[in-house]
């Protein structure tokens, strides 16, 4: 099982959580109930399926649960008052809510659907990952934007492939998230070239794709002249 979540994919055959290109430590049994919480997504798996699957003839306490979540919670990042990913449903158990999508797809379909996303900013260049792309001044985030005005979970990207999706929402920031200067209220879908403001800084979105050629600047200027 290979998933991608966010930032982040899991691949159970190999045992390993990366961030990219960067692996991130989870203990053996965080890495088990997060695999578990993957495969059932989005169902709320309770504590007790959680306990026989983790730890087969062996008693423990709920304690221990709290434990390997909190771990989990720390490797991604996740805040437990706003979690992203991992929803706990007090009383019962835990479910993964966050998207997520399966990458063992046959290589037709995925030949089928080729698309690269990335943005741009002074002379640096942020790729897109499929799932969730945080833009922040907290240095875990995908984007990290060290700059004035930026909150530390300022805005989300979310690509889905699937429907061929790719909007802009912000995260209850300070200053607000803008696109083509224009604060926004709500998701808002990216097209090729859209100006996106956080903080005191101005990304531009790109995207590319086979079925779907990039437009030049100068196209995108006579279309909305001709408009």
């Amino acid at each position: 099982m290979r998933i991608r979540f966010g930032p982040f994919i899991v691949d159970s055959e190999t045992r390993q959580l990366r961030r990219q290109q960067l692996e991130i430590h989870l203990p053996p049994k965080a890495f088990d109930l997060l695999c578990i919480l993957l495969e059932r997504r989005p169902k709320v798996v309770d504590k007790a399926e959680l306990h026989t699957r983790i730890w087969p003839d062996t008693y423990v306490v709920d304690g221990n649960l709290n434990v390997l979540i909190g771990e989990i919670r720390r490797a991604l990042a996740e805040n437990a008052d706003r979690p992203r990913f991992i929803r706990t449903v007090h009383g019962i158990g835990y479910a993964f809510y966050g998207e997520a999508h399966d990458l063992d797809e046959p290589a037709a379909a995925a030949r089928a659907r080729p698309a690269r996303f990335w943005l741009v900013w002074r002379n640096q260049t942020f790729p897109l990952s499929e799932g969730d792309n945080i833009i922040g001044r907290d240095p875990q985030c995908g984007v990290w934007l060290d700059v004035t005005g930026v909150s530390r979970q300022h805005a989300r990207i979310r690509i889905d492939s699937a429907t061929r999706t790719v909007a802009l929402d912000d995260l209850d920031s300070t200053n607000g998230t803008f696109l083509r200067r224009l604060q926004i209220r709500a998701q808002e879908p990216l097209t090729d070239g859209d100006i996106i403001g956080i903080g005191s800084a101005e990304l531009r979105f790109r995207e590319w794709s086979q079925d779907k050629p990039r437009e030049t600047e100068r196209i995108r200027r006579l279309r909305r002249i001709r408009n």
